[in-house]
């Protein structure tokens, strides 16, 4: 019987490596997105509507009758400092970047208690780590999944449940290159040149990949992480240890 794997916003960037990565190690991958993506079995969902997320997660459970890995990876950036954020965008990236993981981390568990074993994998940010210039709400939300894969953790470990938290730095993907043509077309800035600011500022003098989150979070998924729970594990080409 293949391993199943949940990774939510898998259609593309980190969550489609992540999605690769599984495959390739022949677990059966279910991918839960608003958009349908190339790999994984689709359940169409809007990480911010718990009734949703819930559904789809029992779909998988009614279908397979199991989940032994959860990859809370769904989100969305925004820039903006605390007066620039309105209660719409406010609502927007905690709807899925927080209440997103939480809906589904709720929904698998009693699963995983079943069967008393499960690895739940948070994709956070070192955002959860550090604070940033103009990222109130999304900083925010990577602090608040950080909380999150702490007291999952705790509270759960008597299950055989580990939860851990992916914390990758500037790493290059639909979603990088989204908010970098957001400020370059607010501040007339040239792109090839923020790009390469960007690169810069990491002390190993490059973005990351997702290829090299998906790995990482694969390990942490596996037994051979089988004594790491409640962790932030930075992945961030040394940008928080300056």
């Amino acid at each position: 019987m293949k391993k199943v794997a949940v990774v939510t916003g898998g259609s593309k960037g980190i969550g489609l490596a992540i999605i690769k990565k599984f495959l390739a190690n022949d677990y059966q991958v279910f991918n839960l997105d608003i958009v349908l993506g190339p790999e994984g079995i689709f359940k169409a969902c809007d990480m911010s509507k718990m009734a949703e997320v819930t559904t789809a997660i029992n779909d998988v459970i009614n279908e397979v009758g199991h989940i032994d890995v959860l990859i809370c990876n769904a989100g969305v950036h925004f820039s903006g400092n605390v007066e620039q954020t309105s209660e719409e965008d406010f609502d927007r990236v905690v709807g899925i970047n927080v209440k997103g993981a939480y809906a589904a981390i709720q929904a698998s568990l009693p699963v995983m208690k079943a069967n008393n074993n499960g690895a739940i994998v948070i994709v956070a940010s070192d955002q959860a780590l550090i604070g940033k210039t103009n990222s109130f709400a999304y900083n925010l939300t990577k602090h608040a999944l950080a909380s999150m894969a702490k007291t999952t953790a705790l509270d759960y470990a008597a299950f055989n449940i580990r939860a851990n938290a992916l914390c990758p730095g500037t790493i290059e993907t639909p979603l990088y290159h989204k908010a970098i043509d957001n400020y370059c077309e607010k501040s007339g800035a040239n792109k090839a040149e923020i790009h390469a600011e960007e690169a810069s500022l990491q002390p190993l003098g490059r973005l990351g990949q997702p290829a090299e989150i998906a790995n990482y979070a694969y390990f942490l998924a596996s037994d051979e992480a089988s004594f790491i729970t409640g962790s932030l594990q930075t992945i961030d080409g040394g940008y928080t240890a300056q």
